[in-house]
């Protein structure tokens, strides 16, 4: 039982590069890292125009990147055998993990950017499949990079387009309908803060954590049942909240009531626009709770929110249930799982002083129940992609 480690930022920037240098036998003209995350609250609330509060991961992805001279474009990564090359890298031309690099070149340049060729070598220690956002730390490495040997600005404008083009390599590139949540943070976090996004207008928040005040951590818990965006179960919640919208003629489930929630006719949908009306609600209470350092009401918050996940929204599953039960059976504060859901990872606000204790007490858990064992890292509060 240890804690996932993070890598040393200095150390992985220098190793990507050396990696670059033996695939490709050339320096790279630029290294870009982006940090995983993990949403505190604030679930499937994205793509409802709604509220949600992430925070960057001291885990990131790396990316050595290099102009070539012709259209080509070669991807390799250290988590993967196969290296994916082509000249076509938009919509159904690249598939698998590729698409999310290539994917990024090709959205920039639908935007009016000037990107060649490219070799692309990425390393990472946001763990796949868990949950934390390791597609969009890879597109968010792979942009700022790009934007580099592209001579742009670090302005929040140009930020903001990263962001615009990082979707589009999601969702129609790799074919995983996401909200922006993901990318949205890796570009905009700050050190010691969680992130409050606004979808109705894009706007960003710094809400100020102080962990070490409290005597807390926050205890990530990677099931280690894989999750994935493009495998239909986030693109049928999608789904069902646009029914809801339809059904009560608002544009989003940000303006709908739960009053008029609770008129929908069909349980299915009136419970996944439950859920992602009262979490917008929790989102706004946690915040709340933070800024007057109330971490009991935060907890419960928490343990609400996956609740609703549960019940209403339906993405939890049994190891993520475990995870959960066995972190407040050891004495965490709250616990939820977090993410798209259908596998992937807990959060846990857990004191600093029953650390431990936690981990080891969900390990219990994980082996009476015959699950696989999971893997724990610690979520520090990071600051958003950066060129290395």
């Amino acid at each position: 039982m240890a804690l996932l480690s993070p890598g040393t930022p200095a150390d992985l920037a220098t190793s990507t590069a050396a990696a670059f240098r033996h695939a490709y036998g050339a320096e790279p003209a630029a290294v870009g890292r982006a940090p995983g995350r993990v949403n505190l609250i604030g679930e499937h609330t994205d793509y409802n125009a709604g509220t949600c509060l992430p925070v960057a991961l001291a885990h990131a992805t790396y990316a050595a990147v290099s102009p070539r001279s012709d259209n080509l474009v070669r991807v390799r990564s250290a988590q993967a055998d196969d290296e994916w090359q082509g000249e076509g890298i938009g919509p159904g031309e690249v598939t698998g993990w590729a698409s999310y690099a290539a994917g990024v070149a090709w959205a920039l340049r639908e935007a009016g950017v000037e990107v060649p060729g490219l070799d692309v070598c990425v390393d990472s220690t946001v763990p796949l499949g868990a949950g934390l956002s390791s597609s969009a730390a890879l597109e968010c490495s792979v942009a700022v990079a790009i934007a580099h040997l592209a001579g742009l600005d670090d302005s929040e404008t140009q930020r903001r387009a990263l962001v615009e083009a990082c979707m589009r390599a999601e969702t129609e590139v790799a074919g995983a309908p996401t909200g922006g949540m993901d990318q949205t943070v890796a570009m905009f976090a700050q050190p010691a803060a969680a992130l409050l996004i606004d979808f109705l207008d894009h706007t960003t928040r710094a809400v100020p954590l102080s962990l070490g005040d409290a005597g807390l951590a926050v205890l990530v818990v990677d099931t280690r049942v894989s999750h994935a965006l493009v495998d239909g179960g986030y693109a049928s919640r999608r789904t069902d909240c646009e029914t809801a919208c339809r059904e009560l003629g608002v544009p989003s489930l940000r303006e709908a009531t739960l009053d008029r929630v609770e008129s929908l006719a069909d349980s299915r949908i009136r419970r996944r626009a439950r859920h992602v009306v009262t979490e917008i609600g929790r989102v706004a209470g946690t915040v709340a709770a933070i800024e007057r350092a109330d971490w009991r009401t935060v907890g419960q918050l928490f343990v609400a929110s996956h609740t609703s996940m549960r019940d209403d929204f339906e993405i939890s599953c049994p190891e993520l249930d475990a995870a959960v039960e066995a972190a407040l059976g050891a004495g965490a504060v709250g616990a939820r799982m977090t993410g798209g859901g259908f596998g992937g990872s807990a959060v846990a606000l857990v004191p600093e002083d029953v650390l431990d204790t936690a981990m080891s007490t969900v390990d219990t858990a994980f082996d009476t129940r015959g699950f696989r064992r999971p893997t724990f890292l610690r979520a520090e509060p990071s600051a958003a992609a950066n060129l290395c």
